[in-house]
Parts: C-alpha cells; structure tokens; sequence
C-alpha cells in the first residue's frame, strides 16, 4: 500500500514585474510567433522547389524532339522549348534556394533574440515563467 504525502502550498515568489521585463515577454512572444510563420514559409517553399527539381527531372526524361512545352507564368501558360523551360525551371529554382536561405538566416536570428531573452527571463522569474513552446 502506498501513502500518498500531501505537501502544503507552495509558496511562489512574489515577483515584480516591471516595464521592462513585460517588454522582454511581449517581445519573446511577437518573435516566437515570427519564428513559426517564417519556419511554415520555409516548409512552402522547399516543397515548391521539390515540385521544380520534379519538373526538371521529368522534363530531362522527354525527347529531344518534344515540341514546346507549356510553362506557367502567373496565371497562363506559356510555351517554351525544352531548353527554354529547362533554363527557366533552373532559375526559378536558384530564386527559391535564395528565398529558403533568406528565411532560414532569419529564423537562426530570432532564435539567437529568443535564447537572450530566455536567459535574461528565467534568471529573474524562474519557474514561475514558461517560454518552452507547446509539443501539441
């Protein structure tokens, strides 16, 4: 048989909060929130350029004598050669590769502010703060 122990409250500090440190939250928050938006982009982005390097794949596959091959351009298409397409699917997918690193360099930043701004909470609040994000 086990007994269960029942401890008395536990007393929690009584913590100041000032300006400052409300600042401090606010801006984890605002940047924790960032941070997931600019991680979703990466995540669109990379798939779209899987979709290009398909693209690519199955277009090295087609003979050389295809005749033109239709390429979207923001709402029509437009027919190209194989090696017109090629090249365009190749810049297309260099601009995308700038665009992830972009976002990625942007997201290693905030996790820098963020990891600051961690250090500085906890060593004022301690347990009575949590900045871990929800595993949901």
């Amino acid at each position: 048989m086990m007994a269960a122990t029942m401890k008395g409250p536990v007393a929690v500090e009584d913590v100041n909060v000032t300006f400052e440190d409300q600042q401090k939250i606010n801006k984890f928050a605002r940047n924790t929130s960032r941070m997931t938006e600019l991680k979703n982009e990466v995540e669109a982005k990379k798939k779209s350029l899987q979709n290009l390097q398909d693209a690519s794949d199955d277009l090295m596959m087609l003979d050389d004598d295809t005749p033109l091959i239709p390429y979207q351009i923001g709402d029509v298409f437009v027919s190209h050669s194989q090696e017109e397409t090629q090249e365009m699917l190749e810049a297309a997918k260099e601009t995308l590769e700038q665009g992830v690193k972009g976002l990625e360099d942007r997201v290693s930043a905030i996790l820098q502010l963020l990891g600051d701004l961690k250090v500085q909470l906890y060593a004022k609040f301690g347990n009575n703060i949590n900045l871990e994000a929800d595993e949901s």
